[in-house]
């Protein structure tokens, strides 16, 4: 799908059943490593990077099974310790393999990833984890080389939360001679996932959800299934469009407590929500109201569904400002934004937008992944049609944003 149409100014209503988190399941597959035999993960979903981190797994020698909605992989027979470059640049978070191979193997050979849309995003919390764990960094051109006899536990600093960085430090301390504490480590629900998924395969993980992490050291590992929870970006981005284009809708298969600060925004927005256990429920009548908002470390709001606030805000009520603290690139979607009537004046790290309601409708081009789907989130709040480009972006993340916004009644559809 490469252009996505939407005909604005129609109301949501209904439900709809939310996919497994992408942010959870790529670190697992590259965990999955880790162990001398097979791992079963359900509800998978059928995103792009799903089948880059599928298709990096074989290349390593692992032998995969993606039935429906579970994947199973066997990672007995590993052939290599290598991820071709092709890889790490359609796929920056194919650099979370680099743990995972180092644990296993004592060898782990990438490349840099480099920049992407969204800001530089560089790894030298990463390396400098994996020096603290004893291994040896060096550089060969564009390859970069990590190995190590023998990993032994250590203390990691980090001065930042980065969620990479905590992703690649657990997996290469799970095998680690002794105890390794990482201080500083994220938060994000994906971390405590992560942490839950390893200890379900027999590793020795506690400080789950604290900003200090202990692992113990292991020998093994064993044969487990575990199961995804829904995705609190894509339900966030559906949040979001409820905002934009007024109506009622179920969001099922998530845990609110952990989209707590955009249930808060919403809130403060002018949404009405029903938190349940395994489910939200979200109403909007009216044009919501334009607030001041920063993109923070979890627990604060988060930088992923930045892009999509930006577009409830272009067609809300009065003047916001967004501040974006975690990615510089992340106001490159204001410049499409602005096609459809936008106004929004990025001042440095900050974004200050005077809602106009109704938008209009206009071609525009996706960058990023989060920024394509504000695109769509912005259409619904547009006169006319919105003719939205270079959607294989949204791919990356999202199984069928058509598929999802259609069956709450939006006129949207997807063509090559």
């Amino acid at each position: 799908m490469s252009v996505i149409q939407v005909q604005g100014l129609r109301s949501l209503k209904g439900e709809i059943k939310i996919q497994g988190s992408k942010n959870a399941v790529l670190p697992m597959m590259a965990a999955a490593v880790l162990h001398k035999g097979t791992t079963v993960i359900h509800n998978v979903p059928r995103i792009q990077d799903v089948f880059c981190m599928l298709g990096i797994l074989e290349h390593i020698g692992c032998i995969c099974r993606f039935d429906g909605h579970t994947l199973t992989i066997d990672a007995r027979d590993l052939t290599q310790a290598e991820i071709p470059e092709e890889y790490i640049k359609s796929m920056r978070s194919s650099i979370m393999l680099s743990g995972s191979l180092l644990g296993r193997t004592g060898n782990a050979v990438t490349s840099f990833p480099g920049g992407c849309s969204i800001g530089e995003r560089p790894i030298d919390l990463h390396l400098s984890a994996f020096r603290e764990l004893g291994a040896i960094i060096e550089e060969q051109g564009d390859k970069l080389m990590v190995s190590a006899n023998r990993l032994m536990g250590s203390h990691i600093y980090f001065p930042f939360p980065s969620v990479g960085a905590t992703e690649n430090a657990l997996m290469a301390a799970v095998y680690a001679q002794g105890i390794t504490v990482i201080h500083g480590a994220a938060k994000e629900p994906e971390i405590i996932t992560l942490c839950e998924f390893l200890n379900n395969m027999g590793a020795n993980i506690h400080g789950t959800g604290t900003s200090r992490l202990t692992v113990t050291g292991v020998r093994e590992l064993c044969d487990s299934e575990f199961t995804v929870a829904g995705d609190r970006i894509v339900a966030g981005t559906y949040l979001m469009a409820v905002m934009a284009a007024e109506g009622d809708i179920v969001l099922q298969g998530i845990q609110p407590g952990h989209m707590a600060s955009a249930i808060s925004l919403a809130d403060r927005m002018g949404a009405e929500l029903k938190r349940y256990e395994n489910c939200l429920e979200v109403s909007m009548s009216g044009r919501p109201d334009c607030i001041d908002v920063i993109t923070e470390p979890y627990p604060g709001f988060p930088t992923d569904l930045q892009s999509q606030l930006m577009a409830v805000m272009a067609s809300a009520k009065g003047t916001g400002r967004i501040k974006e603290t975690i990615f510089e690139g992340r106001f490159g979607t204001a410049k499409e934004l602005h096609k459809l009537g936008a106004d929004i004046i990025i001042e440095g790290k900050q974004a200050v937008i005077h809602g106009l309601f109704p938008l209009k409708g206009n071609r525009v081009t996706a960058t990023d992944l989060r920024g394509g789907a504000a695109l769509v989130v912005a259409g619904l709040a547009c006169e006319g049609v919105t003719e939205i480009h270079e959607c294989h972006h949204i791919e990356r993340g999202y199984e069928d944003i058509c598929r999802d916004l259609s069956s709450l009644g939006a006129a949207i559809r997807g063509m090559e």
